[in-house]
């Protein structure tokens, strides 16, 4: 007959060797499983005599209980050691900053606009929105384009398909001018609701950005671009307010104490006089200097507002006097950060925008700086 003290003795030394719960159970099974040791001498209890049994049964069933209490305790105990150093293996130290699997960026465009946006509110010009698809009065007639004027051509525009009843022909606009149509008209119509250029009385000094359409497409120009446009309504406004307003927006935008500019006569339909606004720069070494060397760079159109638009929107010339401007965001962006080429701002692709863009949680203002 084994002896169930030895027997205890070697199980006992066993269990406490264990270091895993799987050595835990593989001891549970060669000691309680169907062919293990003390299972062995539980079946052979059916061949005992009745004193046998009565002598050996409690000793046998007794083993057997507190080895089974053995095994359930070395078991959780291990299974709890098990689980800490799991626990331990996998925490995430949580006063570290994730290294974030895909960065997010500002655009160069849309940190431009906000940039332009700052510097125009500090001068106390609001923000004006307009529709994307115009009518031909808004986006020409009222801004006194010639009805033969090439920017009404089909090579130019974007038209839309005529409308079956009226025959009328939108437009993707061409500029964000309609938006200072928008702006000055008080009557007899008023854009849709939830457009911010609603029309309103003079004084008006406002901005208009936004997406513009033209069928262009090369190094500085793309089918869509954006612009903003500048309007100043009020009485005795003159070319004198005008170059003050563009030569201390243009200074602040290149974060400079003032810039050396120039203004050309030029043509535009919805301006009289009209000018363009250049920049001294040195391009020398492949890189843009400002206030230097001999060449000029044009930056933006200007003019003061034609009397013709201020009668289209119910205004009278004799009484009140504006100016008006426009300038390409996209343009702006490629000339203040190094961008060489205008047709990657719009193809989506992230590795050109981690390296152009912007943080997201950095707002453009005159306190901490722009850019």
């Amino acid at each position: 007959m084994t002896d169930l003290a030895q027997l205890h003795l070697d199980l006992k030394a066993a269990l406490g060797g264990a270091t895993t719960s799987a050595e835990v159970e593989a001891i549970r099974v060669a000691a309680l499983g169907k062919t293990g040791k003390v299972s062995g001498l539980l079946k052979g209890m059916g061949a005992m005599s009745p004193d046998e049994r009565r002598e050996r049964g409690p000793l046998i069933n007794g083993l057997r209980d507190r080895l089974t209490a053995a095994l359930t305790a070395r078991k959780t105990e291990l299974e709890a050691a098990e689980l800490d150093a799991k626990l331990l293996a996998e925490r995430v130290d949580l006063t570290l900053l994730a290294v974030p699997r895909r960065r997010g960026s500002v655009h160069p465009t849309m940190q431009v606009m906000d940039e332009i946006t700052a510097l125009f509110a500090e001068l106390g010009f609001a923000v004006a929105e307009g529709p994307d698809i115009e009518d031909d009065f808004h986006n020409f007639t009222a801004l006194n384009f010639p009805p033969r004027h090439p920017a009404r051509e089909m090579h130019d525009t974007f038209f839309l398909t005529p409308d079956p009843e009226t025959g009328e022909r939108k437009v993707l606009r061409t500029h964000t001018s309609p938006v200072q149509v928008r702006t000055m008209r008080v009557t007899p119509d008023r854009p849709p609701a939830g457009w911010i250029a609603a029309g309103r009385e003079p004084p008006i000094r406002i901005i208009a950005p936004g997406r513009t359409f033209r069928k262009d497409s090369d190094a500085t120009h793309t089918p869509m671009f954006h612009q903003v446009e500048g309007l100043v309504i009020d009485k005795g406004v003159h070319m004198g307010h005008l170059k003050w307003t563009l030569e201390t927006f243009v200074a602040r935008f290149f974060e400079m104490d003032a810039i050396e500019a120039r203004f050309r006569p030029h043509h535009f339909p919805f301006t009289e006089p009209s000018a363009e606004m250049d920049i001294r720069c040195d391009r020398s070494g492949g890189e843009l200097k400002l206030n230097q060397g001999d060449s000029w760079m044009e930056i933006l159109g200007c003019g003061m507002v034609h009397p013709n638009v201020l009668r289209a929107c119910g205004l009278d010339p004799d009484e009140w006097q504006g100016f008006a401007f426009g300038m390409g965001v996209d343009r702006l962006a490629m000339l203040k950060y190094g961008i060489p080429d205008l047709r990657p701002m719009f193809e989506a692709d992230t590795r050109w925008l981690s390296h152009y863009g912007f943080s997201p949680f950095v707002a453009p203002n005159l306190a901490t700086g722009l850019s």
